[in-house]
């Protein structure tokens, strides 16, 4: 196997990049200025050593806390549960919410043997108990995964004095009913408001 070879090869192991898609970017960076491939390459290198865990919610960051638990000016008595580091900026920039996250790190998936002490769950209680959290608002992904670790986190804070939410799942704005599947159907009759 050749340099070009092993590069491709490594691009089509990260997600949703394919061979023919890893095929175009290595001979991209083959045809690159030598300053960007540098650069780049370095960015790639110090990656993990400059980007961590946030202390308190989980999300990635580069300073300890993470620049939204020292926001003071967000809600400290509202949490969103989400399952991976990722889903706080894709929250975040919908400018919708403006409370705390914590990122559970994944859900319960008995059949990978993850189960709640694998993830980021004792934490959580011990914000909702220590910290005035009024509201937790459960924002893991709408599968059976997403769906039993949002009744598991639902049943866990039961006996505290806060209220928990899950979001709302259903039709896509812009959707088409004829596109929609039995599932998602379901939760969006379930899920129906007064207008």
């Amino acid at each position: 196997m050749n340099a070009l070879e092993e590069v491709t090869e490594s691009f089509s192991r990260l997600p949703g990049i394919g061979k023919k898609s890893a095929g175009r970017i290595a001979n991209y960076l083959l045809k690159a200025d030598s300053v960007f491939i540098e650069r780049f390459s370095t960015q790639i290198a110090s990656l993990q050593k400059r980007i961590h865990a946030c202390s308190i919610c989980g999300s990635w960051t580069e300073r300890d806390p993470c620049a939204i638990c020292t926001d003071v000016s967000r809600d400290r008595t509202t949490i969103c549960v989400v399952e991976q580091p990722q889903d706080v900026s894709t929250i975040n920039n919908s400018h919708e919410f403006n409370g705390m996250f914590h990122v559970l790190g994944g859900v319960i998936s008995p059949l990978e043997g993850v189960g709640p002490d694998q993830l980021r769950i004792s934490s959580l209680v011990e914000r909702v108990k220590n910290e005035g959290i009024k509201e937790v608002i459960l924002a893991t992904n709408p599968t059976v995964e997403g769906d039993t670790t949002a009744l598991y986190i639902q049943r866990i804070l039961q006996d505290t004095n806060c209220s928990v939410t899950r979001l709302a799942s259903g039709l896509p704005v812009g959707g088409d009913l004829e596109y929609a599947d039995k599932l998602t159907l379901a939760r969006s009759f379930r899920g129906r408001v007064k207008i």
